[in-house]
């Protein structure tokens, strides 16, 4: 189990623009066609994943507890499927299902989107304003497997609070860790 930590962004960078298909519903989703709300929080996860595995279901209740307060959610899968079938679309579509994603789960087939918003490892965040500027990369929270910390989201869910209360995020971020995105 690889330790990858996420690249620090500059805050302010604005979100790069994709077009990505759901593999649970198979249609498109465009970010910029899309109402962007009061924040967009993008999660580079996969399936196999340890560290994805082992926070999954807070992202889950992320997903179902922010969307309705106005927040997009948006998961991506980037990784090389051809050398790990386990992040393929339909392992990708059968684990939607399973969890009962609230947000779309959206396959980078070509690695484009990942590149192009320099996610380095699984899982990593970020969350963007309403203008979609970056505001936040970071952790989730300080769990990581086999180190007894409770997962909480307590990291992603303090910056969406402040976001929806209007505060200024705290502009010291941790870097998330995670398996290293598998390049083709």
């Amino acid at each position: 189990m690889a330790q990858t930590p996420s690249n620090m962004v500059a805050l302010g960078t604005a979100a790069p623009d994709f077009k990505l298909v759901d593999v649970a519903s198979g249609n498109l989703y465009h970010l910029k066609g899309t109402n962007t709300k009061k924040a967009t929080l993008i999660m580079f996860i996969c399936n196999h994943c340890p560290y994805v595995k082992h926070v999954l279901d807070e992202l889950v209740r992320i997903g179902k507890e922010y969307i309705p307060k106005g927040i997009n959610v948006i998961a991506i899968s980037s990784n090389d499927s051809s050398k790990y079938p386990e992040d393929g679309p339909e392992q990708m579509k059968a684990l939607t299902l399973e969890k009962d994603f609230s947000f779309p789960y959206l396959l980078d087939e070509m690695q484009e989107v990942a590149r192009a918003y320099e996610a380095a490892c699984t899982p990593d965040f970020y969350i963007y304003d309403s203008d979609l500027k970056l505001v936040y990369r970071g952790q989730l929270d300080s769990s990581r497997p086999k180190n007894d910390i409770p997962v909480t989201g307590k990291d992603i869910r303090k910056a969406l609070e402040d976001i929806l209360e209007g505060r200024a995020l705290d502009n010291n971020q941790v870097p998330s860790i995670g398996c290293n995105i598998k390049w083709k």
